[in-house]
C-alpha cells in the first residue's frame, strides 16, 4: 500500500490565522471520545485530522511521524496531518474496504462551526459511495447485522436481523447454535457482513469471548449498542414504511421469530433507515434459512482460497479471482461474491445454471457477442438507488440511457441461439427483455433521454439538455450563436483595419477575466501602435503580448457573457427538471423494472465469466452430474485444483477422487511434504464447491452427492492476540467439526495433531477418525504423516489382527521416487491407492539444503526410533514388539485404549467450558481425568495420555 501514498515532504499546508486556530481547537475539544472514529475536516482544497488521529494517519499511511504538525501553542496544542484529496481517498478506501476496525466522519465548516457532513463504516459505504468507487467498481456489497443470543438449558438461539444499505434489503434469522457458534459464523460468511451490533451487556455474559471469537474470525467490526435498542416494537408500523406491498405478509414473517425481531429493530435503529424519505416503499424484507446454502465457516474460506486476498501474488490464487471474468461494471462480481458464499443445495436449482452455461459453452458466438454487448453495460444497480434517493445528475442518467439502448443487441443475440436449451433461454431472459423494453417501460425512459440530452456532445465529454428540448433554451442558444457570429466579424474587420493576419497574428481569445479581447505578439505591437491607442484600448500586457478590445467588442463580449450565464441557469433548471422526472419513473414501475434487469444481466455475466473459463482453458472443463445428498458417490475422474493449474510455472497432473459410500468414504492420504497431499484434498473441496456453484469443474468427468457444508482444518496459525496456541486453534477449529458437521457434509483435514507430543497427536488423530466414521460419518479426506492411521483401513494388513473393523476407511498415498544409488528424492505428485510405507522427511529437508552433517544424524536416530512399518503398530504377535518402537501395545490395548481415549475426548469437547468459573471446570476436568486414570491402570497403549 506505500506505494501509492504520497510522499510526506508534499503534504499540504495548514494554514489558520490565530482566531481560527483557537476557535477549531474550541469545537475539537468538544467533541465526544470515540476510539474507532476517524475524523477528517474538509478545508477546501485538502483534508486534516487531528489529535490521535493524526498520529494514527502519520504512522499507517505516511510510515513517519514527521508527517505530524502542531496546532496551538502550550497545553492547548493538538497534532495535525494535512492530507491531499488524493491521498484521503486512498485512507477512506483503506479503512472502509479492507480493515475493520474503524469508523470515518467527515466534517465541514471554519473557525469554531463545523458540523459532520458525512459518516460511515465498513457496513456503510452510502455517504462515501461516490469517492469510494469514483474511478473503481463496487465489487461486493456489505451487510450490518444485529445478533442476540439466549443461552437456555436446552442450548443456545441466536436471532438475527441484518440489512444490505446497497441492495435494500432487510432480513430475519433464526437458529440453534452450540457454544463456538458455528452457524452463527456460517451466516455471517454467507451474508458478506462486515458490522455486527451486539447488546452492550452481553461483555459481561460467559459466552461474549466464544461471540467475539467467531466474529473475530470472520472479520467483523463489533459495535455495542444499548439493551434498550434491541426491541421489536412498532416494528411492523416502521417496516410498513419502508417495505414495498402489504404489511401483512411482514406481520406474518416477523411471528414466526421469538428473538430476531429484536435485533432487526436495532439495525433500523443504527442505520436510521426511518430518517430517509427515500428509503419509504423501496425495501425488501426476507427471511434467511441457514438451510437454503452451503455452509462456509472462515476456516473453509481460507482453506480453500475462495476469496481474494493481499497477499495473493496474482488474481488467478483466489477463486474469486480465477471465475471473475465478468464484463459488467461491478454488478457480475457483486453476484459472484454472493454466489462463491452461498452455494446452492438444490439440484434443479444447481442444474438450471448449469443448463445455462453449458448453452453458453458449447456457442461460442453467442457467448462472445454478449460479453462485448455486457461490456457496454454500467452499474444500473447504483445508478438507480441514485435516482431513487434524489442524488442522480445528468450524468447517471446518461449511463442508464446508455445501457438501456445495448438490449435490444443483447436480445438479438440470444434470439440468434437454436441449441437445445432455447426454450430456456427464452424464459429467462427473452420473455423478460421483451416486456422491459416494451413502450410502457424502458422504452419511454429512453424517449425522455434522447429527446432532452444534447448526445451529440457526449463525445466531448458533456452533459447538457439538448437546446430544442426547451424553447428558453432554444432562444439563448440562438442568441449566443449570433453574438459568435457578430463577434467573428468584428475580429475580421479588426484584422483588415490593423493590416494584420487573421489569426496568425492578430488573435482573438475569449478568457474568465476580460471575456473575448484581441491579442498580437510584442513583435507586431509597434507596427499598430498609433491605431491601438486611437481606436482601442490596451487591456494588458505581458511576455505573450498585447491583449485590447474596443467598445463594440466589450459590448458585445458582455452581452455574451450575460447570455451564457443565463443559458447555464436555464440548463440547470432542465437538468434537475429531467432528473426528477427520471426519477419519478420509479413510482409508476418504469424504473422498478430496472432492478429485475440488473438481476438478469448480473446472472447473464457470472454464467457467462463460468462458460468463458471452461471454454478457453487449455485443460478441459466438464459439467458435473449433481445428485441429491444421500444419493450417490462423489467421483472426480482427472480432476486439477483450478487456482494452481492457473499458475505459469505449472504443469498440474490430474489425479482422480473417487469418495465410494461403505469403501472410500474416509480416505486417509498419506506421503512426503511438497508431495501434493494438501493441494489434492483441497481441490477436491474446491470442485464440489465450483459444481454447487452452478460452474463446470476442472475434471475429465465429475459426479457429486451435494454437501451441506465443507469443514476444513487446513493449517492453523497461532493466534496470540486472542491468546491462542496453534494447537489450541487447531483444536478449536476441529472441536467444530466434530460438533458441526453432518453425514452430509464433507471433511477436509490435514496434519493433525502436529502441534503436541507424537503420542497424544496420535492418540487425538486415531479417536477423530473413528468418530468420523462411526458417528458423523461424512465423506472425509484425512491428510497426515501418522502412518500408523493407516491401520484403520479394512485392506491394510495389520488390521486382520484388529478386532474393531470400520469399513468405509480406504488408503491412499502421493507417490515419489528415491534413488537407490543417490537417495535423491523424485515428487511424482500421483494420488494411488494404498498406504505409503515410509516417511520422507529427511529427504525433504535434504531438499531443504541442510547440512550433510545435519542430515547424517537425523537418518542415525531416525534408524534408532522407528521403522514407519504399518504392521509396527499391530503385529502379527503381540508379544514381538518391535525393538524400535518400545511403546507400540497389541491389536486388543490399541483398540479398546482408542474407544477410552475417544470417550474422554468426546465427554470433554461437551463440558461447557466458557459458561462455567475457572474453579468449577478445573474440577470437572480433573474428574474425567481421574476416571482416564481408573481405566489406564490395565492399559500401556492408554497411559501415554497422562
Amino acid at each position: 500500500m506505500a506505494d501509492n501514498f504520497e510522499d510526506h515532504n508534499k503534504l499540504p499546508e495548514l494554514k489558520l490565522d490565530a482566531k481560527q486556530a483557537q476557535g477549531f481547537l474550541s469545537f475539537f475539544k468538544k467533541l465526544h471520545t470515540d476510539p474507532r472514529a476517524i475524523r477528517f475536516f474538509d478545508r477546501k482544497d485538502y483534508y486534516t485530522t487531528h489529535g490521535e488521529n493524526a498520529t494514527f494517519i502519520a504512522k499507517t499511511y505516511y510510515h513517519t511521524t514527521t508527517a505530524v504538525r502542531q496546532l496551538g501553542s502550550g497545553s492547548d496544542a493538538i497534532s495535525s496531518v494535512s492530507v491531499s484529496k488524493n491521498m484521503f481517498e486512498t485512507v477512506a478506501r483503506d479503512l472502509l474496504l479492507e480493515r475493520t476496525d474503524h469508523t470515518l466522519e467527515l466534517y465541514e465548516g471554519n473557525g469554531a462551526n463545523w458540523r459532520l457532513v458525512k459518516s460511515g463504516s465498513p457496513g456503510n459505504l452510502g455517504s462515501f459511495e461516490e469517492i469510494l468507487f469514483a474511478n473503481n467498481e463496487m465489487q461486493d456489497s456489505p451487510a450490518i447485522v444485529a445478533v442476540i443470543s439466549n443461552l437456555r438449558e436446552s442450548g443456545c438461539t441466536v436471532g438475527l436481523g441484518y440489512v444490505d444499505l446497497t441492495k435494500r434489503v432487510l432480513g430475519l434469522a433464526e437458529f440453534p447454535d452450540d457454544s463456538h457458534y458455528t452457524n452463527l459464523e456460517s451466516t455471517l460468511v454467507a451474508l458478506g457482513c462486515k458490522e455486527c451490533l451486539l447488546p452492550a451487556d452481553i461483555a459481561k455474559s460467559s459466552e461474549f469471548k466464544s461471540l467475539t471469537d467467531a466474529l473475530s474470525r470472520c472479520g467483523v467490526m463489533v459495535m455495542e449498542r444499548k439493551k434498550g435498542e434491541f426491541k421489536g416494537r412498532d416494528l411492523v408500523q416502521d417496516l410498513g414504511r419502508l417495505v414495498k406491498g402489504s404489511i401483512d405478509p411482514v406481520r406474518d414473517l416477523l411471528a414466526a421469530f421469538e428473538f430476531a425481531p429484536g435485533a432487526l429493530g436495532c439495525i433500523m435503529s443504527y442505520a436510521d433507515l426511518l430518517a430517509d424519505e427515500t428509503n419509504y416503499g423501496n425495501y425488501k424484507i426476507q427471511r434467511y434459512d441457514l438451510d437454503s446454502y452451503m455452509r462456509l465457516d472462515s476456516a473453509a474460506m481460507r482453506a480453500l482460497n475462495v476469496m481474494e486476498s493481499k497477499s495473493d501474488a496474482n488474481k488467478n490464487f483466489s477463486l474469486f479471482g480465477l471465475l471473475n471474468r465478468t464484463c459488467t461494471a461491478g454488478m457480475g462480481k457483486r453476484l459472484l461474491h454472493m454466489w462463491l458464499k452461498q452455494p446452492l443445495l438444490d439440484v434443479d436449482e444447481i442444474n438450471f445454471r448449469l443448463n445455462l452455461v453449458q448453452a453458453f459453452v458449447e456457442d461460442a458466438a453467442l457467448r462472445q457477442d454478449l460479453r462485448q454487448h455486457l461490456k457496454r453495460i454500467s452499474d444500473i444497480e447504483r445508478l438507480t438507488r441514485s435516482l431513487e434517493k434524489k442524488k442522480a445528475s445528468l450524468v447517471h442518467v446518461v449511463k442508464l440511457y446508455q445501457s438501456s439502448i445495448r438490449l435490444p443487441f443483447i436480445k438479438n443475440a440470444l434470439e440468434q441461439y437454436n441449441g437445445q436449451f432455447a426454450s430456456l433461454i427464452k424464459e429467462r431472459y427473452l420473455d423478460p427483455l421483451d416486456k422491459w423494453t416494451d413502450d410502457q417501460h424502458l422504452n419511454k425512459f429512453i424517449g425522455l433521454v434522447e429527446a432532452s440530452v444534447d448526445l451529440d456532445q457526449l463525445e466531448n465529454g458533456e452533459y447538457m439538455i439538448s437546446s430544442g428540448y426547451d424553447s428558453q433554451l432554444l432562444t439563448l442558444k440562438n442568441e449566443q450563436e449570433s453574438l459568435e457570429h457578430q463577434i467573428h466579424d468584428l475580429h475580421i474587420t479588426a484584422a483588415n483595419d490593423l493590416d494584420l493576419a487573421l489569426d496568425k497574428a492578430l488573435k482573438l481569445e475569449k478568457g474568465t477575466q476580460y471575456g473575448y479581447a484581441f491579442r498580437i505578439t510584442k513583435k507586431e505591437e509597434p507596427k499598430v501602435r498609433k491605431k491601438l491607442n486611437v481606436h482601442f484600448i490596451v487591456l494588458e500586457t505581458r511576455k505573450d503580448g498585447v491583449k485590447f478590445t474596443n467598445t463594440k467588442l466589450k459590448k458585445l463580449s458582455d452581452q455574451y457573457q450575460k447570455v451564457v450565464d443565463e443559458y447555464k441557469t436555464c440548463q440547470r433548471e432542465l437538468v434537475a427538471r429531467v432528473v426528477q422526472t427520471a426519477a419519478s419513473f420509479s413510482e409508476v414501475s418504469i424504473l422498478c423494472n430496472l432492478d429485475g434487469l440488473a438481476w438478469s444481466l448480473s446472472e447473464m455475466d457470472v454464467l457467462l465469466s463460468f462458460a468463458d473459463l471452461a471454454a478457453v482453458s487449455p485443460t478441459a472443463y466438464t459439467r458435473p452430474i449433481i445428485t441429491p445428498s444421500d444419493e450417490g458417490d462423489i467421483i472426480l475422474e482427472g480432476s486439477r485444483h483450478p487456482c494452481v493449474e492457473a499458475q505459469d510455472w505449472v504443469n498440474f497432473i490430474p489425479n482422480d477422487c473417487k469418495l465410494v459410500r461403505g469403501k472410500s468414504w474416509f480416505q486417509i492420504i498419506t506421503g512426503p511434504n511438497m508431495g501434493g497431499k494438501s493441494t489434492f484434498i483441497r481441490q477436491v473441496g474446491v470442485n464440489i464447491l465450483m459444481a454447487q456453484v452452478g460452474s463446470f469443474v476442472p475434471c475429465d468427468n465429475a459426479s457429486i452427492s451435494i454437501r451441506d457444508c465443507i469443514f476444513a482444518r487446513v493449517g492453523a496459525g497461532d493466534c496470540q492476540l486472542r491468546g491462542v496456541s496453534t494447537f489450541m486453534q487447531e483444536m478449536l477449529e476441529t472441536a467444530s467439526i466434530l460438533k458441526g458437521a453432518t453425514e452430509r457434509s464433507l471433511i477436509i483435514i490435514d496434519e493433525l495433531g502436529r502441534g503436541t507430543s507424537t503420542y497424544d497427536g496420535f492418540g487425538l488423530a486415531w479417536a477423530i477418525c473413528e468418530h468420523i466414521v462411526e458417528v458423523i460419518q461424512a465423506p472425509t479426506l484425512f491428510a497426515t504423516h501418522f502412518h500408523e492411521l493407516t491401520a484403520l483401513a479394512p485392506e491394510s494388513t495389520s488390521n486382520e489382527q484388529s478386532s474393531k473393523k470400520l469399513p468405509g476407511i480406504s488408503n491412499y498415498h502421493v507417490s515419489a521416487h528415491i534413488d537407490s544409488s543417490s537417495r535423491k528424492l523424485t515428487m511424482l505428485y500421483k494420488v494411488e491407492a494404498g498406504a505409503c510405507d515410509q516417511s520422507f522427511g529427511i529427504h525433504v529437508a535434504e531438499f531443504a539444503n541442510f547440512p550433510e552433517s545435519v542430515v547424517a544424524l537425523a537418518r542415525a536416530k531416525a534408524s534408532e526410533l522407528e521403522d514407519f512399518s504399518p504392521a509396527a503398530i499391530l503385529p502379527s504377535d503381540p508379544k514381538e514388539v518391535g525393538s524400535k518402537r518400545k511403546r507400540v501395545e497389541d491389536s486388543d490395548d490399541v483398540t479398546k485404549g482408542s474407544e477410552r481415549a475417544r470417550q474422554f475426548l468426546k465427554d470433554f469437547s461437551e463440558l461447557p467450558l466458557d459458561k462455567m468459573e475457572l474453579e468449577q471446570a478445573l474440577q470437572q476436568v480433573s474428574k474425567l481425568k481421574e476416571g482416564l486414570e481408573k481405566d489406564a491402570v490395565n492399559s500401556c497403549w492408554l497411559q501415554q495420555f497422562l
